[in-house]
């Protein structure tokens, strides 16, 4: 006989992981099956983790906001021990520099205000006391050091300030939050099938029946639920869904690079994450007084999209290296550059506008948690609470196209509109097109 289960999840990052938690708390009989051998092992591992919620969209800043709360109380959230360990929500804030004129940063306080996101409001006085190691500089656009002959010269002109959220931070093991979120769902009756693949989604008159591995065996199921990263277009058209849908995902190529502090500056203990959208980058602490750096995917960065997401160029390349390091460099102007690149290369699972997809599809039992792009890490636990919902409404008839359903969150009390993240949805043209979302 099949193995049988009552929701299927393909994949098993910290989204996959959190949404087989949620349904197995619920009382379904959840299994995640991952290619790779445990969770967290993909893309998941290598995210930078950032809990921020200077998004483009009050949606985007809404579900952000009620994430800090979750990671915050991770362990009770949770109710699970780990025997590798809970992961350590490191709240060291972010900072979001205002630049002159208009820029992302005032787009996202007018909905810091209206939605009661905790911040401050600095001068240059007070980034000054708070973060001695920044210049001032305003450079009016980000470039690329080999192709802007004047790329470290001064403007004159000098940043306004920069925006504060205390409750942010990041996450210290990315990885780990996935198999925290494990040993949660097996402790509600979850199981986790690693380094197998689908061959198939099994179908018939219009709804899902399970998959077939790609070693012959089958598995029933009446839902299916696509959390597959930089691979959730290639389980969609497997799926024969693709075509349907308005927004679409595909795979992008992304480089974070490592750098040192500066020298008598401890940035793993007195720095904050920021985005400095001036230089087009963010960066934040990282473990060994190190800086994470990150692309904030300014225009004249070139996008390598990825046909086959199992083969690609892992290697941090020197062109991206001098790009981003470099950029940091302008804001740091203490800042050691190595010889040698480090970092790490993945890929985010990007959807036309950046904004993720979080719904149902025409094959009904067939739902989608995907098109993340780079920017979802901190939102799993509550994209998980509304995908939770969506097979037991589906299943009283409810019409989630003509009637979007609407999730009240748990912490703030903000209601979240499931249709703001429909696959059918216009391209939203409030957004960043970026990792800012």
């Amino acid at each position: 006989m099949n193995k049988k289960a009552d929701a299927i999840i393909i994949g098993a990052g910290v989204i996959g992981s959190s949404v087989a938690f949620e349904l197995a708390k619920r009382g379904y009989k959840t299994l995640n099956i991952d290619k790779l051998p445990t969770s967290g092992y993909g893309s998941t591992s290598n995210s930078c983790a950032i809990v921020r919620a200077h998004y483009s969209t009050w949606d985007g800043v809404a579900m952000a906001y009620e994430g800090f709360f979750y990671w915050d109380d991770w362990a009770n959230y949770l109710g699970v021990e780990d025997e590798r360990g809970m992961i350590k929500y490191m709240k060291t804030g972010s900072i979001i520099f205002k630049l002159q004129g208009e820029d992302h940063s005032k787009k996202s306080l007018k909905y810091f205000e209206e939605i009661g996101v905790e911040h401050e409001i600095w001068d240059l006085d007070k980034l000054k006391e708070r973060m001695p190691i920044y210049s001032h500089d305003q450079f009016d656009g980000t470039t690329r050091p080999d192709e802007d002959e004047h790329f470290f010269d001064k403007t004159g002109k000098e940043i306004e300030g920069a925006i504060f959220t205390p409750g942010s931070g990041y996450v210290s093991d990315p990885q780990l939050s996935s198999h925290n979120l494990q040993v949660a769902a097996e402790a509600n009756g979850g199981e986790f099938l690693f380094n197998n693949e689908i061959k198939e989604i099994r179908q018939e008159n219009g709804k899902v029946l399970g998959v077939i591995l790609k070693t012959g065996e089958q598995i029933d199921a009446p839902i299916v639920v696509n959390v597959a990263g930089p691979h959730s277009f290639v389980i969609n058209r497997m799926a024969g869904v693709e075509e349907e849908m308005n927004i679409k995902t595909k795979a992008l190529r992304h480089e974070v690079h490592h750098v040192p502090s500066p020298e008598g500056f401890d940035f793993e203990k007195d720095g904050f994450h920021t985005s400095d959208g001036d230089n087009g980058i963010y960066f934040r602490p990282e473990t060994g007084n190190t800086i994470l750096i990150g692309s904030e995917d300014p225009l004249c960065d070139p996008k390598e999209w990825i046909e086959d997401p199992d083969n690609y160029n892992n290697e941090v390349t020197e062109s991206q290296w001098r790009a981003q390091v470099y950029r940091c460099a302008r804001r740091i102007p203490d800042l050691k550059i190595p010889s040698r690149t480090s970092g790490v290369v993945d890929l985010y699972d990007v959807s036309d506008d950046w904004i993720p997809i979080y719904d149902k599809s025409a094959l009904g039992g067939f739902y989608m948690a995907i098109g993340s792009s780079g920017n979802q890490f901190k939102n799993a636990p509550i994209v998980s609470e509304m995908m939770a919902v969506c097979p037991s409404c589906s299943k009283e008839g409810h019409d989630h196209d003509a009637n979007p359903l609407k999730v009240k969150t748990v912490y703030t009390g903000l209601e979240l509109n499931m249709g703001f993240y429909s696959r059918n949805r216009e391209i939203n043209p409030n957004s960043s097109f970026s990792v800012n979302g």
